[in-house]
């Protein structure tokens, strides 16, 4: 092996031991090294020019625009204005399309001469109307929808142009019924809370009928006396065209709870009763019209005619001429005529040697030997006979013997439930019980 291969291998040897020996002189010795390295390298670094020293210099070039181009569909989306309205009792085609924002000579036309297009202004008013129309006012669809009666379907008339101009259709369709809730407070009378409360009005008659064997709602109100009520209401293509039955309802009076839960069993007549299963309905109605006032009550008065003090065997109601009068219970005609000063009488005769007496109708609708179920419209409220205005006078005869037809409303006895059917009452009690819960906090907010 010759020298200078003995020496390259020994040289790291030789290092590894002198920096075992003298480790803290060599490492200062590399850090000098590059130390002056360093030094050298900054010395001899050019120094960047003072860029705020630079000249500046502005250049201005021309760009060229790309044109900007917008996609439209190939037909423009048509403008329709939606506007509603009802019709008024001495509306005219020109009026009612003037309301509604038409500015249309043909459909004004057609309005008043096309037979079918008429029926918007024959009949009831009070009829909802829509109209469709562009952006020069011209009509270009018109639909309008009303109650023929008191069932459960509706009429919707259409007029819409087409290729031999405008042509009008009536259609009927089913009204879709949907749940409302309510309550109020007594302030002052049931009307006045009902119509705060934002009741329909025969939702109010309603709850004067089912609770009027129970309260006088004449004299047995007090303020703080509340209510909540469940009732449907009916609609046409989702417009609410009137309130329908009330389903259910509690009316607290002085302090004490009175409930009524509406119950129909397939095939059988529906009928209110309390959530215990109890009937609400009794054998006679509290009155043979719809919530309305005494004129005169039963017992001694002052005769109106004669001018002297007389027996009055009946209660009088004060009505208009043409108010539906009903009787009070089931029962069968005994005598539909003429009766000196009772004018037009209508005579019924009820279980138990029972019978009822309508008298001054205007109008009678029911013949001798027919039978007649409660509830059921018999006449109509007139002046008839010795009468010094429209009213009902209505009596109640037990064997003959004359009672005070309220006090026999009170005393009636109720109608029960089958035992059969209490399972299916039961679930439709509990449900109505929800509601009314929801119902109950509409009247507490109503109280604050």
């Amino acid at each position: 092996m010759d020298t200078m291969s003995l020496a390259a291998r020994t040289a790291p040897l030789r290092l590894a031991a002198s920096l075992g020996r003298h480790p803290r002189r060599i490492m200062a010795g590399i850090g000098l090294l590059l130390l002056g390295t360093g030094v050298t390298a900054f010395g001899i670094a050019p120094m960047a020019p003072d860029a705020a020293t630079l000249p500046v210099h502005q250049v201005i070039e021309a760009l060229a625009a790309e044109p900007l181009t917008l996609e439209l569909p190939a037909t423009a989306v048509p403008f329709v204005l939606y506007r509603s309205d009802t019709v008024r009792r001495d509306d005219t085609a020109q009026s009612l399309l003037q309301r509604l924002g038409v500015l249309d000579a043909a459909a004004s036309e057609f309005l008043r001469n096309d037979p079918t297009a008429r029926q918007l202004f024959g009949g009831r008013t009070g009829k909802l109307v829509t109209v469709e129309t562009n952006d020069r006012q011209e009509l270009m669809r018109l639909s309008a929808r009303w109650l023929p009666d008191e069932g459960r379907v509706f009429h919707r008339l259409v007029i819409e142009p087409g290729a031999d101009g405008l042509s009008a259709r009536v259609e009927t369709g089913a009204l879709v019924a949907s749940t409302k809730l309510a309550g109020g407070v007594i302030r002052s009378s049931l009307f006045a809370a009902t119509d705060e409360a934002g009741l329909p009005e025969n939702v109010a008659v309603q709850l004067a009928e089912i609770f009027g064997s129970d309260i006088d709602f004449r004299r047995d109100l007090r303020q703080g006396d509340r209510f909540s009520v469940v009732y449907e209401s009916l609609e046409a293509d989702g417009e609410s065209l009137r309130a329908g039955r009330v389903l259910s309802a509690v009316f607290v009076n002085q302090e004490r709870a009175h409930e009524a839960v509406w119950f129909e069993a397939p095939g059988q007549k529906g009928a209110y009763y309390g959530f215990d299963g109890q009937s609400s309905r009794k054998t006679f109605l509290s009155s043979p019209l719809e919530f309305t006032r005494v004129s005169s009550g039963y017992g001694m008065r002052f005769h109106p005619i004669s001018g002297r003090q007389k027996a009055h065997l009946g209660v009088d109601y004060a009505a208009p001429s043409g108010t539906p009068v009903r009787t009070i219970s089931d029962g069968v005609v005994s005598f539909a005529g003429w009766q000196r000063g009772y004018g037009n009488v209508i005579e019924i005769s009820h279980r138990d040697n029972k019978s009822t007496l309508y008298a001054h109708l205007s109008r009678i609708d029911v013949r001798r030997g027919q039978q007649v179920e409660q509830g059921e419209r018999v006449g109509a409220v007139g002046s008839t006979g010795a009468s010094t205005g429209p009213h009902l006078h209505f009596e109640f005869r037990d064997r003959g013997v004359h009672q005070d037809p309220l006090e026999v409303a009170r005393r009636s006895e109720t109608v029960p439930l089958s035992p059969a059917l209490r399972s299916q009452f039961d679930a439709v009690a509990q449900a109505q019980r929800l509601h009314l819960d929801a119902a109950a906090t509409i009247e507490q907010a109503s109280a604050e």
